[in-house]
């Protein structure tokens, strides 16, 4: 029964990546925005950072160009500009939550290492901490046990 799901799992993941997976999408590129925005500004090396952990994922890869995922980014940047923009991105993150452990936790590690250009800052931890508690991920463990300064 296990080898049966576990195909099944692998054929839809296939399907999902040619289609293109616009839950995922979305859901990376809303936790990427809010980190980007979290200390007010649009730093563009962490653009290009959440561009490329995107290019990164098979699923994105397959199914989105990188003009289509840096549309989507712009929308979402655009969004986190307000506080209900961001609650906004949020729900858009919270939509993987059914999702299995490896999806929720590559977006959260896409927003990590768009906070990590120079060491995460404060602001950045918030908005990790956000993002990890709507993926339902454990923050601390997937940064490797850095901690909130």
């Amino acid at each position: 029964m296990g080898l049966i799901q576990d195909l099944v799992g692998r054929f839809t993941q296939n399907v999902a990546a040619y289609v293109g997976d616009r839950v995922l999408m979305e859901a990376a590129v809303s936790a990427a925005a809010n980190v980007i925005l979290a200390d007010s500004e649009i730093d563009e090396e962490e653009v290009e950072t959440a561009l490329a952990g995107m290019r990164a994922n098979p699923i994105l890869e397959k199914g989105y160009d990188t003009l289509k995922l840096e549309a989507e980014l712009f929308e979402a940047l655009e969004r986190a500009r307000t506080r209900a923009g961001r609650a906004e991105n949020l729900q858009h993150v919270a939509g993987l939550v059914g999702r299995e452990a490896g999806q929720r936790e590559a977006v959260f590690l896409i927003a990590a290492d768009v906070a990590d250009q120079a060491g995460i800052s404060a602001v950045e931890h918030r908005a990790l901490a956000e993002i990890a508690t709507a993926l339902s991920v454990d923050k601390d463990r997937l940064l490797g046990g850095q901690s909130n300064p």
